[in-house]
């Protein structure tokens, strides 16, 4: 690592039940975890890191509150449910964890379960706002690379879905279009016209694949958050992704000319806001298999080729940075597929959708035990 690596910290949402059904319990969670916040569907709980340079450190600050989780759980005969959507047979109707809030009153009445999804939201601290809102636009345009990388919900009340990420193509986004920021001013302007025209109840009602976050939104901000991610149970592959998503924009900032999208695209600022939205609609379909636009050029390209080459492009910052090794579980998922095409590859074998996340299971179990 090196002094001008980047903060790191994550919001991992999780799903709690047994091994055939999704059992909320997020408020008790919540009472018993400092660390720990319930969601406005009872069956999702969130944890929040730190943010940290290192990734040795995210690494335990990522698994700790897991296997501490498990525990309790597991005293209660529950456990983490791998799945980014209620992939069991469930009740459909939305089932509230703060009957009073009314913020969540909202959710429920506008979205219902739609919104009970899980994710990881990674959040890259950049101080300085001509930087982030160029890293914003950039990372925009590639977003269904992480997506396609990361999905994990192929399957949803017991059912196989027509999508590798079920939970990206039923969650709704918020304002449904967002346009490609040119500064912090436009940014400002446009949450502030959009909370007064009730598109957004409040600054965090902003759901898009990648905001501008801070202390004092929208006029204090200091990082970049990625929520185009489903749920990553494999750690070594979450910090993997992190790492993709770091050294892509610590190449941006050796190279702001040719890679902020504003003067590196022959597209522009409207066109870049649907291309980027019909490529994370064909990722969510088939993740690493969809055929995307490239924003640059507007040139068709496979996702899984896209990756590959961005990885080519990012090798020397990656051993500038000495960051190499932490970008091998990106090459696995490229060789083996990611955990969606695995599980879908499962079940078309014949295994129902509960041994499938049984299996799954196991291998967390395993993991969070070897990493002691």
């Amino acid at each position: 690592m090196s002094k001008d690596n980047l903060y790191k910290g994550f919001e991992v949402e999780l799903f709690t039940g047994s091994l055939n059904s999704h059992i909320g319990v997020s408020a008790d969670i919540e009472k018993n975890f400092s660390n720990f916040v319930k969601e406005p569907d009872n069956r999702n709980v969130e944890y929040i890191t730190t943010p940290e340079k290192e990734y040795k450190i995210l690494f335990e600050k990522l698994i700790t509150p897991r296997k501490h989780l498990r525990k309790w759980l597991n005293n209660k005969g529950l456990t983490i449910i791998p799945s980014s959507t209620l992939c069991f047979k469930h009740d459909i109707k939305f089932q509230r964890s703060e009957i009073d809030n009314i913020y969540h009153q909202f959710i429920e009445d506008n979205y219902g379960i739609a919104i009970a999804t899980s994710s990881v939201h990674i959040n890259i601290g950049i101080d300085d706002l001509e930087k982030l809102f160029a890293a914003i636009r950039l990372i925009r345009c590639e977003a269904a690379l992480y997506l396609s990388i990361s999905a994990s919900s192929p399957f949803l009340n017991n059912k196989i879905t027509n999508y590798h990420s079920q939970r990206w193509i039923q969650f709704p986004k918020t304002p449904n279009k967002v346009p490609f920021f040119v500064n912090h001013n436009c940014y400002i302007d446009w949450i502030e016209e959009n909370i007064s025209n009730k598109n957004m109840q409040n600054i965090r009602h902003f759901w898009s694949s990648i905001r501008p976050n801070g202390p004092q939104r929208p006029l204090v901000l200091d990082r970049l958050e990625l929520r185009i991610c489903d749920f990553v149970h494999d750690i070594n592959l979450l910090l993997g992704i992190t790492a993709m998503l770091e050294l892509r924009i610590l190449h941006l900032f050796e190279n702001i000319k040719t890679l902020d999208p504003l003067t590196a695209s022959i597209f522009s600022i409207d066109q870049l806001s649907e291309i980027c939205d019909q490529n994370e609609i064909s990722a969510a379909k088939d993740s690493l298999n969809s055929e995307l636009i490239h924003w640059q050029d507007g040139k068709k390209v496979i996702c899984s080729e896209w990756i590959q080459n961005l990885l080519s492009d990012l090798l020397p910052t990656a051993e500038k940075f000495n960051m190499k090794q932490l970008l091998k579980p990106i090459y696995k998922v490229l060789e083996e597929g990611n955990q969606s095409m695995k599980w879908i590859n499962q079940y078309e074998k014949g295994l129902s959708i509960e041994k499938i996340m049984q299996i799954t299971i196991d291998d967390m179990i395993k993991n969070e035990n070897e990493s002691i």
